[in-house]
C-alpha cells in the first residue's frame, strides 16, 4: 500500500493520476469519518497506508473499492522501452590519451560491489575532456547493449543550467516514459530513473558538470551502469574515480595539427611551429582553432592571453572581417544558452540573413560550437574574450543597448508565439493587440517554437530584471503561459517565474499584473509538488487581484487554491474555495472584463465543486453539480471537458454501486476522446470499464 501511494503521488503529472490520487483521499476520508492530509514523504505514506489497510480489514466493501483503485492504473507506471543512443558523434581526429582511456576501462570493468561506477574526467577548458568521454563511449558501445544517455549540464549560466529535475525529465523521455507519466516531483523522478536502470547495462555521460550537487541525483548504483562525468575540476563530495586530463605533448600536438591542416601546411609553418606550440600549450581546442591559419605562414601578435583558448580566440578574432567581428562581440553580452540568429541580428543591429551567414562563419573559425539543431553557442573562455572586446569597442552604454535590443526581440517573439499557441485565453499587456499571433501552422508549432527557445527566454527575463526593465520582465513572463501550460517544463521556467513574482512584489503590488505573476509561479510550483510555496503565491495573487478590483483574476487565484486543496485531500476547504470563486464571478457585470467567459467559468467550477463533494461523501449534491457542468459542456461542444465530467459521474456511480449506469458514461467518454490526443485518459477509462464488469463487483 505504501508503494502504491508513492506511485499514485508520482503519477499526478497527468489528469488520470490526479483522479486516482483524489479518489484515494476521498475513500480514506469517508472510511475514517474525517479528512486526512495527503501524505508527503515516505513516513507519511506509511502512516496513511496503515489507515487504509486497517479500514480494508474492517470493511469488505472498503477493501473492494480500494483494490479497484489500485488495479485501475490511475497512476499508471510508464512502460519504458527502447535503447537510447544519445551520445554525440566523436571527433574524427583523436590523439593520445592512453592513460585516461585505460583508467576508464578499469572503472568500467570493476566487479559489482554495491558502489556506483563513476568516473570524473577533469581538466581546464579546451583540454579535451568532453571529446575524451565521447570518444571512449563510442569506442566501447559494445559494453552497453541497453544504450547510452548524454546530457550537457552547461547552460548559459547557473540560472539556466539544466537542473537535476530537467535532466531526469529528458532521460526518462529517452527511456520511453511518456511526458504525461514523468513524475512532477524530483524525488519521484529519481526513484523512477533508478528503477528503470536497475537491470540495464548502460553508459551515462554528464558533460560540463558544475558541482557534485548537480550530478548526485543522476548517479545510480545499478551494477550495469557506468556514469562518466566531465568537469573542470574534481567534484568535492562525490564518491568517484577522478581522472585528470592534461595537455597534449608536443609530439601529439604536431600529430593533431598534421591531421587537421595537412603536411604541406606544416612544412610552410615550420619556422612558426615552436611559437605556435608554446601558445597552444597542448590544448586541443587551441590547436584546432590555429590549424586553419598554418598555411598562411605567419601568426599575428604575441601570445599575451591568460589561457591557450583565449590566445587562440584572440588570434582568430583579429582575422575576422568587420561584420563577423561585430556579431562575435555583441552576441556575447549575456550567457545565452544558445544563439538564435534573430536575437543576434537584433543585438548587432544587422539583417537576420547576415547573422545566419556570420554565425556559420564563426563556427568554421572555432569561435563558436554548433549545438546540433541549427544554433550555436560560445565556449565560456571564448565568450569572456568576446565580451571584453565588446566593452573595449562599444563601451558600457553600447553594450547595454545591444542587450536591450536582444531582450526586446525575445519579448516580441514570445508574445507572438504565445498568442498563436493559446488564442482563447485572456492576455495582459499592449503587445498582444499590437503584434497579434505569429505565423505558425498551428498551436503545436507555436508551442514547439517557444520550447526550443526556453533557455534563452528565461535568460532574457533575468537580463530585463537586472537592467531594471520591470515592465519587460512581467510582459515576458506573461508570454510564457502557453509553453508552461502545454509543454510543462515547469522546473526550467522557475527562474523566470520567480523573477516575475519578485518584480511584482517590489514594483507593482496590488495590480492585475502582480496577480498574474504570482498565479503563474504558483501553477509551476503546484506541478513541481512544492505545495507550501504554491499556496503562498496563490494567496498573494488573490490579494493583488482584490486590491486591483479584478474579479476575474481573483476568482482564478481562489479557484486554483481550491485545486491545490483537492490534491492535498482537504475537500471541505476546496469546496469553500470553489464556492467563493463562484460568488466572485457573479460580481462581474455584462460590460466587465471576463463577462463573455462567465458561463464556461461557472461550469468548470460546478465540476470542481462536484469533485470536492464526492470527496466528502455527499454523493447526491455532487451528482447535481456534475450534471449541471455536463449539460453546459455537451451544449458547447467541448469534447474534452464533456469527457472529463462524464468520467467524474462514472466514478460517482461506482461509489454508489451503480456499475451499469457508470458503464454507459464510460463508453460515451471514450467515444468522445477517441478523436482527441488523450491516450492516458483513455487508458484510465479502460480501467474504469473493467471495474464496471460483473466479476469486479
Amino acid at each position: 500500500m505504501t508503494a502504491f501511494l508513492g506511485a499514485a503521488g508520482a503519477g499526478m503529472a497527468n489528469e488520470a493520476g490526479k483522479r486516482a490520487w483524489e479518489t484515494v483521499g476521498g475513500l480514506l476520508a469517508r472510511a475514517v469519518g474525517r479528512e486526512v492530509p495527503a501524505p508527503v514523504g515516505q513516513a507519511e505514506r506509511e502512516s496513511v497506508a496503515g489507515l487504509l489497510v486497517a479500514q480494508a480489514l474492517r470493511s469488505p466493501e472498503q477493501a473492494r473499492a480500494l483494490a479497484a483503485v489500485m488495479s485501475g492504473g490511475g497512476a499508471a507506471a510508464a512502460a519504458a522501452h527502447g535503447v537510447p543512443r544519445s551520445l554525440p558523434a566523436s571527433t574524427r581526429f583523436f590523439t593520445d590519451r592512453k592513460g585516461p582511456l585505460a583508467l576508464l576501462d578499469r572503472e568500467a570493468d570493476r566487479k559489482p560491489d554495491g558502489l556506483p561506477k563513476v568516473a570524473v574526467l577533469h581538466g581546464p577548458e579546451g583540454i579535451g575532456t568532453s571529446a575524451l568521454a565521447v570518444h571512449w563511449g563510442g569506442r566501447e558501445a559494445r559494453r552497453f547493449p541497453d544504450g547510452t544517455l548524454y546530457a550537457d549540464l552547461r547552460g548559459g549560466s547557473a540560472n539556466t543550467a539544466p537542473t537535476a529535475a530537467t535532466v531526469l525529465r529528458h532521460f526518462l523521455s529517452r527511456l520511453g516514459v511518456p511526458a504525461e507519466h514523468v513524475p512532477p516531483a524530483v524525488d519521484d523522478r529519481i526513484d523512477l530513473f533508478r528503477s528503470l536502470l536497475a537491470g540495464r547495462r548502460m553508459l551515462v555521460v554528464l558533460d560540463h558538470a558544475r558541482s557534485a550537487a548537480q550530478v548526485q541525483p543522476l548517479v545510480t548504483a545499478a551494477p550495469g551502469v557506468f556514469t562518466v562525468i566531465v568537469a573542470r575540476r574534481p567534484l568535492t563530495g562525490l564518491d568517484a574515480v577522478t581522472i585528470p586530463v592534461g595537455p597534449l605533448s608536443d609530439k601529439d600536438a604536431k600529430r593533431l595539427l598534421t591531421d587537421l591542416a595537412g603536411r604541406p601546411a606544416m612544412t610552410t609553418a615550420r619556422a612558426a611551429l615552436p611559437s605556435l606550440l608554446e601558445r597552444c600549450a597542448g590544448s586541443p581546442l587551441a590547436l584546432r582553432t590555429m590549424a586553419p591559419h598554418l598555411a598562411e605562414g605567419s601568426l599575428l601578435g604575441p601570445a599575451a592571453a591568460s589561457s591557450p583558448v583565449r590566445a587562440a580566440a584572440e588570434e582568430a578574432y583579429r582575422r575576422l572581417a568587420p561584420d563577423a567581428a561585430l556579431v562575435y562581440r555583441l552576441g556575447s553580452l549575456r550567457p545565452w544558452p544558445s544563439l538564435h540568429a534573430g536575437a543576434v541580428a537584433a543585438a548587432a543591429d544587422v539583417p537576420e540573413a547576415e547573422a545566419v551567414r556570420v554565425l556559420a562563419e564563426l563556427a568554421d573559425q572555432q569561435l563558436l560550437e554548433s549545438t546540433g539543431d541549427g544554433r550555436y553557442r560560445y565556449r565560456p573562455a571564448v565568450r569572456a574574450h568576446a565580451e571584453e572586446a565588446a566593452v573595449r569597442e562599444h563601451g558600457l552604454a553600447g553594450c547595454a543597448a545591444a542587450v536591450a535590443r536582444a531582450v526586446d526581440w525575445y519579448l516580441r517573439f514570445a508574445v507572438q508565439a504565445d498568442y498563436a499557441a493559446l488564442k482563447e485565453r485572456w492576455h495582459l499587456g499592449p503587445l498582444y493587440a499590437e503584434l497579434g499571433p505569429g505565423p505558425y501552422e498551428d498551436e503545436g508549432a507555436a508551442v514547439a517554437a517557444l520550447a526550443a527557445e526556453l533557455g534563452n527566454l528565461v535568460e532574457a527575463v533575468l537580463a530585463a530584471e537586472e537592467f531594471g526593465r520591470f515592465d519587460t520582465v512581467c510582459q515576458s513572463v506573461e508570454a510564457l503561459w502557453a509553453v508552461q501550460l502545454k509543454a510543462g517544463c515547469h522546473d526550467a521556467l522557475l527562474p523566470a517565474l520567480r523573477a516575475g513574482a519578485r518584480t511584482a512584489e517590489r514594483h507593482c503590488r496590488g495590480t492585475r499584473t502582480a496577480g498574474r505573476m504570482h498565479t503563474q509561479l504558483a501553477f509551476a510550483l503546484m506541478e513541481s509538488r512544492q505545495d507550501e510555496e504554491a499556496e503562498r503565491e496563490l494567496l498573494a495573487a488573490a490579494e493583488d487581484e482584490a486590491r486591483a478590483g479584478h474579479l476575474r483574476g481573483r476568482a482564478t487565484a481562489v479557484e486554483s487554491l481550491g485545486l491545490l486543496r483537492l490534491r492535498q485531500w482537504r475537500f471541505r476547504s476546496a469546496l469553500e474555495c470553489f464556492e467563493q470563486a463562484d460568488v466572485l464571478l457573479d460580481g462581474i457585470g455584462p460590460a466587465d472584463d471576463g463577462a463573455a467567459d462567465l458561463p464556461r467559468a461557472h461550469a468548470l467550477l460546478q465540476r470542481h465543486r462536484g469533485r470536492a463533494l464526492r470527496g466528502l461523501g455527499r454523493f447526491d449534491a455532487a451528482r447535481q453539480r456534475l450534471a449541471a457542468a455536463l449539460e453546459f459542456f455537451r451544449d458547447s461542444g467541448e469534447r474534452y471537458n464533456t469527457a472529463r465530467v462524464l468520467t467524474d459521474l462514472a466514478e460517482l456511480h461506482l461509489d454508489t454501486a451503480e456499475p451499469d449506469a457508470a458503464l454507459l458514461l464510460v463508453d460515451e467518454a471514450a467515444a468522445l476522446l477517441s478523436r482527441e490526443n488523450a491516450a492516458v485518459h483513455l487508458s484510465y477509462l479502460a480501467a474504469l470499464r473493467d471495474r464496471c464488469r460483473p466479476e469486479a463487483r
